[in-house]
């Protein structure tokens, strides 16, 4: 069999993508959310299961990231059967915190769903409202603005809410208001970077092209460069990485990418490359360990054949 051949073979045989089954009732939610909902509250009442019942805010916070995570993996693998699934474990999650909340009598999960919808309803006034918004740009800053207004209106000191008409105009004048509030400290630096480089440009702080992304990263690699020439403190040095680090978010941002789920990928691939050399190292009866630095280049190098070689035939 010619390659040509084999490789029509094998792209023909390649396994379809799951589609999730398609429900033929009526796309009201209402009932199924009731259902899931009250097997939530089962699940933790008494008599319900031992593990759901000592859970709390705090212990399920791994898990809300972890389901997030594993959404994304299903949506990359066009997977439709896996991605509803996934979506399912994410909206578990919020139908557990709520419940917890619920029994000491914080809020329910009916709070949770109004506070989504009201907000959706107040941050889309050119849709539900009078404001004008043409473009995506303009809808993402009438967003940040509004969100501004809203923390302004729930502060201590604010005497009154600000129309949400007046998007055009200053919301405030406190010293302490900024654009770039209600970016959380405490998410990962990389996701905290790209959410403050998002916001600052949506009012226009950003540059007019890509080169401009590019000359910087360039100065900031300089600045490293010189640094480290002139043996500078720990301190400098680690500065000028996180500039490096920074630009480099900025840049993603700017092409649209999220550089997390970039640096996700990237490392998926330095993982299957690295195990790909080790697979070869024991092909020849060796370990890595056991391989001079030059040889291990050209390991690599082997490996990235390899798994090009696989794409290009499927």
């Amino acid at each position: 069999m010619t390659p040509k051949k084999l490789a029509r073979l094998r792209k023909k045989s390649k396994p379809k993508p799951r589609r999730a089954k398609k429900s033929t009732r009526p796309q009201n939610p209402g009932p199924a959310f009731a259902k899931l909902t009250a097997v939530m509250a089962l699940l933790r009442a008494p008599g319900g299961c031992p593990w759901d019942r000592e859970q709390t805010h705090s212990t399920l916070r791994t898990y809300l990231i972890e389901e997030a995570y594993e959404v994304l993996d299903a949506l990359d693998a066009r997977d439709d059967s896996k991605f509803a699934e996934e979506l399912g474990d994410l909206l578990l999650q919020v139908l557990f915190h709520a419940q917890i909340a619920t029994e000491s009598r914080r809020f329910s999960i009916n709070d949770v769903i109004r506070e989504i919808h009201d907000k959706m309803i107040r941050r889309h006034p050119h849709v539900f409202g009078n404001v004008k918004a043409k473009t995506s740009a303009q809808v993402l800053r009438n967003w940040e603005l509004l969100k501004k207004q809203e923390r302004q209106s729930k502060s201590p000191n604010s005497e009154s809410s600000t129309s949400t008409t007046s998007l055009t105009s200053s919301t405030s004048n406190a010293d302490n208001d900024s654009l770039l509030d209600g970016v959380p400290s405490a998410i990962p630096a990389l996701l905290r970077a790209f959410q403050l480089t998002r916001k600052a440009a949506r009012i226009g702080f950003d540059w007019p092209n890509v080169e401009g992304i590019f000359d910087k990263l360039q100065e900031e690699s300089t600045e490293l460069r010189e640094a480290l020439h002139k043996k500078e403190s720990d301190a400098r040095i680690e500065g000028e990485l996180g500039d490096i680090l920074f630009v480099a978010v900025n840049l993603s941002r700017f092409l649209n990418v999220d550089p997390e789920i970039a640096l996700h990928k990237a490392s998926a691939k330095f993982t299957r490359r690295f195990h790909q050399m080790e697979k070869i190292a024991r092909e020849k009866g060796t370990t890595l360990a056991e391989i001079p630095r030059r040889q291990l280049e050209s390991l690599w190098d082997q490996s990235k054949q390899r798994e090009l070689s696989r794409a290009s035939s499927t």
